[in-house]
């Protein structure tokens, strides 16, 4: 068997590639957790600078908000990461960086519950878990072209948020049919 890869965070390889973005877990209770997309990665440091300038702030969750999701995260990005022998990551305070095209799936989650009420957070997940991985990378893309930064809540952003905390559909083919629909506003056509 060949030996897993090595990766910082979940599937952070900079090596292969310095985009990815970062997560940064409070140690405070009542702190937010903050998401950045970079595009450079220091190799002489253990932590790294975080300068708004560089690095694009991305969303800013509560960490009560966070909790909800973190296993769900781990979970999905861990059965990737196995598939491909990557060695697996774990959540904790302070900073994980994220492989580029997982921290697009994450950041769709966590858009679509930024302003919603916590109550509606497991309907998101099992929508955001409904979704194959290509359709959150595009979901991704079209909500970050136009309302990509940390406070655009307006858009494609809304619309994800709309279509994943109220769009309960347990069928996975269904789910995927009616979420497109909605968000390309095509009911009862």
């Amino acid at each position: 068997m060949a030996e897993k890869k090595s990766a910082i965070g979940f599937g952070f390889i900079p090596e292969e590639s310095k985009h990815h973005f970062l997560v940064i877990v409070p140690k405070s209770k009542d702190g937010n957790v903050m998401v950045y997309e970079r595009f450079r990665w220091e190799n002489d440091r253990v932590v790294q600078s975080v300068n708004e300038a560089i690095d694009k702030p991305k969303a800013q969750i509560s960490k009560h908000k966070w909790k909800l999701i973190q296993e769900t995260l781990k979970k999905e990005f861990n059965d990737r990461l196995k598939k491909q022998n990557i060695v697996v990551g774990r959540w904790k305070t302070g900073q994980i960086p994220i492989e580029n095209l997982l921290g697009k799936e994450m950041l769709l989650l966590i858009w679509a519950i930024e302003d919603s009420d916590p109550s509606v957070i497991p309907v998101a997940i099992r929508n955001w878990l409904g979704l194959e991985p290509e359709e959150r990378w595009w979901l991704f893309t079209m909500a970050n072209g136009a309302t990509g930064g940390l406070y655009d809540r307006k858009g494609w952003r809304k619309a994800i948020r709309y279509a994943l905390t109220e769009n309960p559909i347990d069928n996975k083919k269904q789910h995927q049919e009616d979420l497109f629909e909605f968000l390309f506003n095509k009911k009862n056509e």
